[in-house]
């Protein structure tokens, strides 16, 4: 059984900040198939098309029947615990500082026989067991060994801590707490155990509405003003509490309908590349040094950076043209982010909903997504350490078709469907 985390002691302001070691992070191109579905945390082996085999580790023919027909495939990871062992001495410098780490070999129903990181409410062989796939702090999949029922803290285990971000006893930053989209992370956030939470709110001048009153109640809520068009502000705020923040969560945007010709002039798609893109450069630029700075420090430091994008990214949905766009910016600069960021072992979430249900999809027919439901998302992304997020029944199907042709669902959306 699991013990419960405890609030970490403060950091002795004293002793030299901690450096990063990363965990080894050389994969071949073969092997990356198992990166990518784990960053959408799913666990897949390659199968064979014409035999069906199911083999692991990775190849580039089936080591049955030499066949290139290679799929990456959905696996339940259902299998037997052959034997385990404890790992006291590492010439790694990242298992080093981590030790002991408890490895097993299990044999999986579908074939294949792994070697495996386990969770501490594993027991000794043999036993049944569940193996899923994590993504660690260089951004590479490992395989994990779990039980097949854990105790309600399984999430506080000190090497499963290590692949993820659970916000328990994180301080976080939210860079809107105006929308009704905000204000639901924020309580997402405090459920799940957030120590601080920062929530960002431009125009203070204005009325805040009841639902920034009411975030604004809670014992754990702060609120400081951010306007991401305002770079001198973002500097000062990240010279406020830059140092201290641990999850960065960019939901701040600015989305207005219609497309290139049923508008004149380009200030409302300038306003919304300010927000969406610029803004995030801006923040990049000032929190993401600081977040890396602190990416070392013990079971609370900095770890990971979320941004709320849009299925719109994908391909361009002309009914939101001009926003679809500057999404689809953001995007791409959400890349290059991440590949920043990695070295640190700063993990870069990136969710991609369908139509949320406000102001700006009010003639969007459902099914839209419930403010309170893609907070949730969020929150389960930083639990389970994933990249990317389709959250809300409409950006699956996006998303499918997406992957089976971009071409047919550039044209099927341009058509309004």
């Amino acid at each position: 059984m699991t013990m419960p985390l405890m609030r970490p002691p403060r950091k002795n302001p004293v002793l030299r900040t901690r450096q990063m070691n990363l965990p080894p992070g050389a994969r071949g191109r073969v092997a990356l198939g198992l990166t990518a579905a784990a960053a959408e945390g799913r666990f897949e082996l390659q199968t064979c098309g014409d035999c069906g085999t199911v083999q692991y580790p990775p190849r580039e023919v089936c080591h049955k029947c030499l066949s290139a027909a290679l799929r990456w495939r959905a696996q339940s990871g259902e299998g037997e615990l052959l034997g385990s062992t404890t790992l006291h001495h590492s010439n790694d410098l990242f298992f080093r500082e981590r030790l002991p780490w408890r490895l097993g070999l299990v044999h999986l129903d579908a074939g294949p026989t792994l070697m495996v990181h386990l969770h501490g409410e594993v027991g000794d062989a043999p036993q049944r067991v569940r193996v899923g796939a994590r993504l660690d702090r260089a951004g590479q999949a490992v395989l994990i060994g779990f039980p097949n029922e854990g105790s309600p803290h399984m999430a506080d285990d000190k090497m499963l801590r290590e692949m993820t971000s659970d916000p328990k006893f994180r301080k976080v930053l939210v860079t809107d707490g105006k929308t009704e989209t905000g204000q639901a992370i924020v309580r997402a956030l405090v459920k799940a155990g957030a120590d601080i939470v920062w929530v960002g709110h431009a125009e203070p001048w204005k009325k805040m509405g009841d639902g920034l009153d009411d975030i604004s109640a809670l014992p754990q809520v702060t609120l400081v003003p951010l306007d991401l068009t305002n770079g001198r502000q973002v500097t000062e705020l990240a010279g406020s509490i830059g140092g201290k923040v641990d999850i960065v969560i960019n939901n701040a945007e600015v989305h207005r309908t219609f497309g290139i010709g049923s508008r004149r002039g380009t200030d409302v798609a300038k306003a919304e590349m300010d927000i969406n893109y610029f803004g995030l450069l801006r923040l990049a630029q000032e929190f993401g040094p600081a977040l890396k700075g602190r990416s070392a420090d013990g079971a609370t430091g900095a770890t990971a950076w979320v941004n709320l994008l849009s299925i719109y990214a994908l391909s361009n949905f002309p009914p939101h043209g001009t926003f679809s766009a500057s999404k689809a910016a953001a995007h791409s600069l959400a890349q290059c982010l991440r590949a920043e960021m990695r070295p640190a072992g700063i993990r870069v979430i990136n969710v991609f909903p369908g139509p949320i249900d406000d102001e700006w999809n009010q003639h969007t027919p459902p099914p839209k997504l419930a403010p309170t439901a893609l907070a949730n998302a969020i929150v389960k992304a930083l639990r389970d350490g994933v990249e990317d997020v389709y959250p809300g029944d409409v950006a699956q199907e996006w998303l499918e078709r997406w992957r089976d042709n971009p071409k047919v669902l550039e044209r099927e959306l341009a058509a309004g469907g």
